[in-house]
């Protein structure tokens, strides 16, 4: 919510108006108030698009429907004069927050919030239908949520059942992740009330998961999978009910005809609404998502969305005042800068109603308040990108890290005491270098953006560093060693940030732990010549500081066989006392455990977190048992501290599971970036450079470890405290904990 300008008008249609809500290239939307006191929201039409006579056409045709809508969960249209020089129309003002805000900021919603819902969203649908209407935009940032129920807004791309649409043939209307595959198509003539059942099916499964069923990236792509995959349900199954479960996968069929309508699916979600509590009673999901069945008007929602609500009603009450002169933009930040992007503005009224693009929903930047005890007091809103592999081929790194992400925001959002929100922007690259390019360049031309976090793989950062690095915008590399991707060099060291141990450096928790654990004086290295400069690194690193200060041999094995016996053999003629396997392959590990066991020995075997996979273990057999790895994360299911076992009960209650590799590190990353804008007062004046340059003397105690950089030109991460080890043991990897506290 912002103050009126001097080019405002002190009223419209005999509304007063008291603040801006939003403004696009559309028009503007107003806060105003009427004679009688009620607070409506005003969409007034820019004059160079009413001048086209068939945007006015579509105008006028689509706030006729949208007046007769009567439905309980419709935000109806008030008023509206579709002939003024510049038109407009006012709608009742909802001060709620979208569901897209509630999930994205506090993450997946209770199954009984999500049985409401669906009732209610379902129930409206079936009357715009029987009102001959299709919204044809159903998606979690056109439904508001408030203290007695969800509000269905912006019917700005609705039609007629019977009428020719006003859209050019081909076009495809409405949101991609949650259209229909008669919509992804464009075969508009096809696109019935089926449509909206399958647009509010994406939108449950979103709102139960947190995630959308199909994907996220570039349109194109999301609209593939639309038509030719099968939705994303991961989880729907451990977070629902099975009769709920199975009303949201009857929504997404493929073809319209299997379907339910919107009565059906309505009056169904409505009998289970009555029995989620019984459904949920005494089971794990119950306790792992804290579902409480409502007993009273607001508890259909959890009490972090209850108090966006009250966040937003505060700030209603409180418009911002009208300066007496106009306000210039200040030297640093142009027009085009101030101009809120589409990721920092959430649907808090309800939209005027115009086609393609005439309507939009009542915007209002989260930056704004939240509600005290007094007057609502202003808190700015950070955006941190989310760069990453989600549906590529590694996705199960860029899906952990993207639920650790989420979670820190939640958590942080959360917090009475916060200074400032936070809010996530995710791009899926696929894995793909030229999609890493594209991440990069849509992130950055989001001004909200403080900083990203990611690539998660080494080939999108190659790709894309260069493009954050030129834009002064912090890049946070959580899985990527920036030493193996060839990233450490001096063009982007102002900008990327490695919370990773680096590869140069693996060596060293394994001499450690030989050193002070096991006091190890005579080292054996069998260097396997397959993985390249990465054991060359190890052997000598280990060579030149050997355990307990005391010798250390080197026994290479050549890239072109498998046989490491000859290597064994020359190696324990040295009678050592430890094995260090400086090697990558989980296969041609197997192959060393094996001729290790075969030999006899006995004695500490080590490796690197490369070879721990389940390969390695399968081919070793029992010659795998007792070998110790160096990895650069954290299990925090198994480490016992506070922090770790907070995290872990967040993360369980969340998703449902224990706590994914990479997940605690990706979370220490928003934590870091979010003490990094604290330590620069939070606010909303801040720019990704000051970011850049704060991180790295910023120090952050992380769930999974102490984050602290060194104060040289190169600011890597001080590896002290940063790596861990497991043992293999009975068929698994089992977690030890961090390197310099094992003994």
């Amino acid at each position: 919510m912002r103050a009126l300008r001097s080019e405002d008008p002190e009223t419209l249609g005999g509304y007063r108006l008291l603040a801006r809500l939003g403004a696009g290239g559309m028009g503007t939307v107003y806060l105003a108030r009427t004679a009688d006191g009620a607070l409506v929201a005003v969409k007034m039409i820019r004059a160079e698009h009413a001048a086209d006579p068939a945007f006015r056409a579509r105008f006028r045709r689509e706030v006729r429907l949208a007046t007769g809508l009567t439905a309980r969960w419709v935000v109806p249209v008030t008023a509206a004069d579709t002939e003024a020089r510049e038109p407009w129309l006012a709608t009742a003002f909802v001060p709620g927050p979208s569901l897209a805000e509630a999930v994205d900021g506090h993450g997946p919603l209770p199954a009984h919030t999500v049985v409401a819902l669906g009732a209610r969203l379902a129930r409206a649908l079936a009357e715009v239908h029987a009102a001959g209407m299709v919204h044809r935009d159903v998606k979690p940032g056109n439904i508001l949520l408030t203290r007695d129920g969800p509000r269905l807004i912006d019917f700005g791309i609705a039609q007629g059942t019977g009428t020719t649409a006003l859209t050019a043939p081909d076009a495809i209307i409405g949101t991609p992740g949650y259209l229909s595959p008669e919509q992804a198509r464009a075969h508009e003539s096809e696109s019935g009330p089926p449509s909206d059942v399958f647009s509010l099916g994406c939108v449950l499964a979103y709102a139960a998961t947190g995630r959308r069923p199909f994907g996220t990236g570039e349109a194109a792509a999301i609209l593939y999978r639309t038509v030719h995959e099968e939705p994303d349900l991961t989880g729907l199954d451990r977070f629902l009910p099975p009769p709920v479960h199975a009303a949201v996968t009857g929504c997404l069929a493929k073809p319209p005809g299997h379907r339910p309508t919107a009565a059906e699916l309505g009056e169904a979600l409505e009998v289970m609404s009555s029995q989620t509590g019984r459904a949920l009673g005494g089971t794990e999901r119950a306790a792992t998502r804290g579902d409480t069945p409502p007993h009273g008007p607001g508890d259909w929602l959890p009490p972090e969305v209850l108090r966006l609500v009250a966040d937003r009603s505060a700030r209603a009450l409180n418009p911002p005042p009208r300066p007496s002169a106009p306000i210039a933009p200040g030297p640093s930040r142009p027009e085009s800068v101030q101009r809120l992007p589409r990721r920092r503005v959430l649907a808090i009224g309800v939209a005027a109603v115009a086609a393609s693009g005439t309507g939009a929903a009542v915007l209002l930047s989260r930056r704004d308040t939240t509600a005290t005890a007094g007057s609502p007091r202003k808190v700015p809103t950070h955006t941190i990108g989310f760069h990453a592999d989600l549906t590529g081929p590694q996705k199960s790194t860029g899906t952990a890290q993207e639920r650790g992400v989420r979670l820190a925001v939640a958590i942080h959002n959360a917090r009475a005491d916060a200074s400032f929100r936070l809010t996530l922007s995710t791009y899926d690259d696929r894995g793909e270098t030229a999609r890493a390019k594209d991440a990069a360049r849509s992130l950055l031309a989001r001004p909200a953006v403080r900083a990203v976090i990611g690539p998660t793989t080494a080939a999108a950062a190659r790709a894309a560093g260069p493009l954050y690095a030129a834009a002064r915008t912090p890049f946070v590399l959580v899985s990527v060693d920036a030493d193996d991707a060839g990233l450490s060099t001096a063009a982007l060291r102002r900008t990327l940030c490695t919370t990773r141990a680096s590869g140069s450096e693996r060596a060293l928790p394994v001499i450690v732990y030989l050193t002070h654990v096991r006091s190890t004086r005579r080292t054996a290295v069998i260097e396997d010549r397959a993985a390249g400069e990465t054991a060359w690194n190890i052997s000598h690193y280990i060579a030149e500081a050997p355990p307990s200060e005391g010798t250390a041999t080197i026994h290479p094995v050549a890239a072109d066989t498998d046989d490491f016996r000859p290597a064994v053999t020359e190696a324990l003629a040295t009678d050592p006392q430890a094995i260090v396997h400086a090697g990558t392959s989980p296969s041609r590990a197997a192959a060393c455990a094996s001729a290790l066991a075969a030999a006899g020995f006995t004695g500490p075997r080590m490796g690197f977190e490369p070879v721990m996979r389940p390969d390695f273990l399968t081919e070793a057999g029992d010659a795998a048992e007792g070998w110790m790895f160096e990895a650069p994360y954290t299990e925090p299911q198994s480490a016992g501290t506070k922090a770790a076992t907070a995290f872990t009960t967040a993360y369980l209650k969340r998703y449902g599971r224990a706590p994914d590799r990479w997940a605690a590190e990706a979370y220490d990353a928003v934590g870091l970036i979010a003490r990094t804008l604290g330590a620069l007062g939070g606010g909303a004046e801040i720019e990704p450079g000051q970011v850049a340059e704060r991180l790295f003397r910023t120090a952050h105690d992380g769930v999974a470890k102490p984050i602290r950089f060194t104060e040289n030109p190169s600011h890597h991460l001080k590896q002290e405290n940063a790596s861990f080890l497991y043992q293999a043991r009975g068929g698994q990897f089992l977690f030890l904990g961090r390197y310099d506290q094992v003994r």
